[in-house]
């Protein structure tokens, strides 16, 4: 099958595609490069993931023409990337546009996400273009995707096989560069590269300015506080359409206050403690109610009377405004800790097996003491006195933040200038 029958046949039409720099046209004189990216809108990382990557792209290549090929680009986020931040960023909804951008993008560049997500989308570009592809920002693990379910050894070959013949692979943390090294890669640049989330920077300051006046927040005078279950409850989105795991439920329910009661504490420390408020807010749209059952609803009256609970979903736009404009934040979460520290705002972690390796990033850029792992109950119980050294020291807890964001940023630019070397620019 050739490249063009492929993509007109192969592709359904919810995909898309967009140009940054106007057009992608034969006349455009610099490389065109393809991003994979944008893989669902539930959660805030997710979105904040293509963003990012974009950023980078535009600071780092501006030479470039970008063709963005998302999954997903719906509930207000192809608006929010038109009309905010990347204006000439057209989508399209054909294979036709599909099949252009495989005829004429030089280079496919698989963005940040939990794994290989579109593992069979750069073999089908490699295979039907033959020409070069890089990967940037991922996670790689031995288990299935937010399981602990061991993949099998002809997946895991098969995904070394994709990183073998990649112009380079950037692992989002040390684990998955490890595991990748122990398999025997032979890509000919393996290295650690921050997720594209650090660099996103839309932040819609209007909003968050009305959202913090409405609520009765002052400027660094409040922490986020965001939950999460050990598996996220797909099934409770109803165009999800996913059936319910009553494994993962069942997961769910007996992790979920142990998972949560040391924010509680923490809670009622920086309200007692700080003369602070605590926003709890969600970084995926389960989030809302799992906050107001086992954060809000259980607190005292008189520390819930100090607490502000997000009964919406927002976009990251939103979101890393109000963040921005925190004392910090801590939670069960990734992203909006990734989001927060991009701009400089303190942020602590809490990991479990579940969520993968991913979490181990915060040891790789220097956050190893704001890194709880949730699964040593000798580190549960740290959670809240770490919260409390957070917001008793602000400038000192700034200061480290903005240490490790200029770390990732710094590690971000190294992966920018690989790609400028695959596609044979002169940095």
């Amino acid at each position: 099958m050739n490249r063009r029958t492929f993509a007109l046949s192969s592709f359904p039409i919810a995909m898309t595609a967009g140009w940054i720099h106007g057009s992608a046209t034969s006349s455009h004189s610099g490389p065109k490069i393809l991003l994979r990216s944008s893989w669902q809108t539930v959660n805030i990382g997710d979105i904040a993931h293509t963003p990012g990557v974009l950023a980078l792209l535009e600071r780092h290549v501006p030479e470039a023409c970008v063709t963005l090929w998302p999954s997903r680009v719906d509930n207000g986020v192809d608006a929010m990337l038109l009309l905010r931040r990347f204006p000439g960023l057209k989508i399209v909804r054909d294979g036709k546009d599909l099949s252009r951008a495989f005829d004429e993008c030089d280079f496919l560049l698989h963005g940040s996400g939990p794994s290989l997500v579109a593992e069979k989308d750069v073999v089908r570009w490699s295979e039907s273009t033959g020409k070069p592809y890089g990967i940037y920002g991922i996670t790689f693990a031995a288990t299935e995707s937010t399981a602990t379910v061991p993949r099998n050894e002809t997946a895991l070959k098969r995904t070394i096989g994709v990183f073998d013949q990649a112009s380079f692979v950037f692992f989002r943390d040390s684990v998955s560069l490890g595991l990748a090294k122990k398999l025997g890669c032979r890509c000919p640049l393996l290295s650690f590269g921050p997720d594209g989330a650090f660099s996103f920077d839309l932040l819609d300051n209007a909003w968050a300015d009305r959202f913090l006046e409405s609520h009765g927040l002052e400027l660094g005078r409040f922490i986020c506080c965001i939950p999460r279950l050990r598996y996220t409850p797909y099934w409770t989105i109803p165009e999800k359409k996913t059936p319910r795991d009553d494994v993962k439920h069942a997961r769910n329910e007996a992790m979920k206050d142990h998972d949560h009661a040391p924010h509680r504490q923490a809670i009622v420390d920086i309200v007692r403690n700080f003369d602070m408020k605590v926003l709890i807010c969600p970084e995926d749209r389960t989030q809302m109610a799992v906050g107001q059952e086992l954060l809000f609803d259980p607190l005292p009256l008189n520390v819930r009377n100090r607490c502000v609970r997000m009964a919406e979903y927002w976009l990251p736009s939103q979101a890393v405004a109000v963040y921005a404009r925190s004392a910090g934040l801590f939670g069960n979460e990734m992203h909006s800790p990734i989001m927060a520290v991009g701009q400089g705002v303190p942020a602590i972690v809490c990991r479990w097996a579940e969520q993968t390796s991913k979490g181990v990033m915060w040891k790789d850029i220097g956050l190893g003491d704001w890194l709880f792992d949730f699964d040593d109950e000798a580190q549960v119980s740290k959670l809240p006195e770490a919260v409390r050294a957070m917001a008793s020291d602000p400038a000192e807890s700034k200061a480290k933040a903005e240490k490790a964001r200029d770390f990732a940023l710094g590690k971000q630019a190294e992966g920018m200038k690989a790609l400028r070397q695959s596609l044979g620019l002169v940095s």
